[in-house]
């Protein structure tokens, strides 16, 4: 695959920027990092005019397929008629919020952010301000934004499951205060025991449980029916906030998110990605009696940001929106992303490789090992060194994806066009590639 183009922009890139890219998941070692020059569809095109099927959709937003043209043309209309920020509020506020609710039930109230991190951050704040409480809950291999108190994470690469001990709780990486881990504990998903282990150790002390009911940076393993009402009775019998951070899987597995797939609400939820189709939109909301504790009085929550419910955003939201409300989108996606994993099934199969799917159809996770994982620890069994393998030799042949095992197939509306046959055929070339190259080592 020819890289010319992208190896000088590479090298020009270094000059200016850390690891030569805006951020720290796009930098993939020099000979790999990849520069796009154009995105339509389902398909990427690099610098050097390779073309890809992208399973990767810029980490998730992209549900309908990029470049929308209904909902680009409601934010070129808003551009020119109504302009995109003025520090005021609008009816568009109001506009999207009421269709958030039409689909979400557990949203009675809500307010706006720019990210997942920043959803996340405002709902943490409320949950402790309703609350009174400081201690916060983590479920092991979720991901919650970049911000110093979600950036620890349970070390479960670096663990041995037949050591007898609990995975090292470490940073993400540098310049994170080691106190900012002082009032965070962490249990495994589907843990009846370690859940109620931490409400004994902090009785009265817990403002909130955080959690992805379908991991989106862990393979999307996913909770059990039977666990997440149990948690919901802890949460409320100890009256601890329950967040679900539905950044990735709101408005993608189901009209209504996770929680209409599990029916059990949160008292506060985290929006963002597909919200907005690749615009940068994100919120929290939940119940009106915690979302009240939000405002200028004294002793409120304070929550603001200049570009927060900003009008690009909030066009793009209400016309994605819009389209997931009243077209069979998501139906298309499920059925694609079905059919999609059905090839890669096959192609497993054939070569004889144990192998289970987690998660929904619209964001799927591949586990190389017979019994679908139920926590970040089964991870860790799993054959992610063949996984790795078998996605580079994907990306060479011009399917992107994460070659990250713990990192989803993202479904869009636009996988409808994908040849299944020229799909099955690669996959196939890339596994052989990978099992061939794996017997060498």
């Amino acid at each position: 695959m020819n890289r010319e183009q992208q190896s000088r922009l590479m090298a020009e890139a270094h000059q200016h920027m850390p690891q030569g890219v805006a951020e720290n998941y796009r930098f993939w070692g020099d000979e790999r990092t990849v520069f796009v020059e154009n995105a339509q569809g389902c398909e990427l095109t690099d610098a050097d005019g390779n073309t890809f099927v992208d399973f990767r959709l810029g980490y998730g937003p992209i549900i309908l397929g990029y470049r929308d043209a209904r909902v680009d043309a409601a934010v070129i209309k808003q551009i020119t008629e109504g302009g995109t920020l003025s520090g005021f509020a609008t009816p568009l506020d109001t506009e999207v919020v009421k269709q958030v609710k039409a689909l979400c039930p557990n949203v009675d109230m809500m307010r706006f952010a720019n990210s997942g991190t920043e959803a996340v951050m405002g709902a943490v704040r409320t949950a402790r301000g309703y609350t009174g409480r400081d201690r916060i809950i983590i479920v092991e291999g979720g991901f919650h934004g970049l911000y110093d108190e979600m950036m620890w994470k349970a070390d479960v690469e670096g663990w041995r499951p037949d050591s007898g001990t609990e995975p090292e709780i470490i940073p993400f990486g540098a310049g994170i205060p080691a106190r900012t881990s002082s009032l965070v504990d962490f249990i495994p998903l589907n843990s009846a025991e370690h859940l109620a282990a931490v409400f004994a150790r902090y009785p009265e002390q817990i403002a909130a449980v955080v959690l992805e009911p379908i991991m989106g940076n862990c393979g999307s393993i996913a909770a059990t029916p039977e666990w997440m009402r149990l948690l919901r009775e802890t949460c409320t019998a100890n009256g601890t906030m329950l967040i679900v951070d539905e950044v990735k899987t709101g408005f993608r597995v189901a009209p209504g998110g996770a929680q209409e797939l599990y029916g059990v609400h949160a008292d506060l939820t985290t929006y963002a990605k597909a919200m907005g189709n690749g615009y940068p939109v994100a919120g929290f909301g939940g119940r009106s009696e915690v979302m009240s504790v939000i405002g200028s009085h004294s002793g409120g929550v304070v929550h603001g940001g200049t570009y927060t419910g900003n009008l690009v955003a909030l066009s793009a939201a209400s016309a994605t929106l819009d389209i997931l409300t009243n077209t069979d989108a998501l139906a298309t996606v499920d059925r694609v992303g079905a059919e999609i994993r059905d090839v890669l099934g096959r192609v497993f199969t054939a070569f004889g490789i144990s192998h289970t799917f987690a998660g929904p159809p619209a964001m799927f996770g591949i586990h190389f090992l017979e019994t679908v994982p139920t926590n970040y620890r089964d991870w860790k069994a799993t054959n992610h060194p063949l996984y790795e393998r078998f996605a580079w030799h994907l990306i060479g042949l011009g399917v992107m994806l994460e070659p990250d095992s713990r990192e989803p197939w993202f479904i869009c509306e636009a996988h409808k066009n994908v040849d299944l046959g020229w799909l099955e055929e690669t996959c196939h070339t890339a596994m052989q590639r990978a099992v061939d190259e794996q017997a060498r080592q």
